[in-house]
């Protein structure tokens, strides 16, 4: 009896339950209210975690409601064999369409659509002649080059954008910077002695939507040296499964003063509630 008495004594306790021995379905049921980034890293503790972040239903909470429409508005080819969270992966990439004029994407943190439109996707007065604009490369614009305004009389620029916007309220921007930046001995600098005329009057900037929806601002260009952000107006899509056509302009068109010495990097869309993270007027 001694024996067996001291046997068991050396028997270890039986280990506790731990993060890893939980049903992958109850994590997922967890991570489904928890935000993209927060799915990934938690992703990273082990293997129920793991097998849990790739249920399909976690990432179809994240999508936009009509995903299907966004994918074939934007890809002519998109694999039909991806999970959901590859879906959302792929998405959140800056995709171009319509002749690498025009880029959208997911907000990797929300999901919410964003948009951007090239200066080389824009109606722009006079862009081909090399007397009053000039494409210029660059690394500070997405679609690396921007438009540059030497000097013209009459400045206008128009755009439109037909896409399947998830429903919310959308802020459409002007993204543009009064100088000309470029890298002096591995420094950014932006030479500004060109610029004139946006003092005179303020720019006219107007959208309208297909369902009727309008808005009209102005302002004076008046800060140089970096991007910024022109608040043109706002819109609402309340049927995600219908195209919606929204027109912008641009406008300064008094002949009585030349301007010029400004770059157009594109035309962004996103969501009204992002407007804090820019650099808006």
């Amino acid at each position: 009896m001694g024996s067996g008495f001291s046997h068991n004594a050396l028997q270890p306790p039986p280990p506790e339950p731990g993060l890893g021995d939980l049903p992958e379905g109850c994590v997922a049921s967890v991570l489904v209210h928890l935000d993209p980034p927060e799915i990934c890293r938690l992703a990273l503790l082990n293997r129920a975690f793991r097998g849990a972040s790739s249920a399909d239903f976690v990432w179809e909470s994240k999508l936009p409601p009509n995903c299907e429409s966004v994918v074939r508005r934007v890809f002519d080819d998109f694999p039909s064999s991806l999970c959901k969270r590859d879906i959302y992966s792929r998405l959140c990439r800056q995709n171009s369409f319509d002749g690498d004029t025009k880029k959208v994407w997911l907000d990797k943190r929300t999901g919410r659509l964003c948009l951007s439109i090239s200066s080389t996707g824009l109606a722009i007065t006079g862009i081909d002649d090399r007397r009053y604009w000039n494409r210029i490369p660059t690394e500070e614009s997405r679609f690396g080059m921007v438009a540059y305004l030497k000097q013209i009389w009459w400045f206008e620029v128009d755009g439109e954008v037909e896409f399947p916007f998830p429903a919310g309220t959308y802020s459409l921007f002007f993204r543009m910077q009064l100088g000309r930046s470029a890298k002096r001995f591995g420094r950014r600098v932006c030479n500004s002695e060109h610029v004139h005329g946006w003092d005179r009057k303020p720019v006219r900037f107007q959208l309208s939507t297909s369902d009727g929806q309008e808005a009209i601002s102005q302002c004076f260009l008046n800060v140089s040296g970096k991007w910024v952000h022109y608040h043109v107006g706002d819109f609402v899509v309340q049927d995600p499964n219908t195209l919606m056509k929204v027109k912008f302009s641009m406008t300064q068109i008094d002949c009585t003063h030349p301007k010029g010495g400004v770059c157009l990097d594109s035309v962004v869309i996103y969501p009204n509630e992002f407007r804090e993270r820019l650099k808006c007027v």
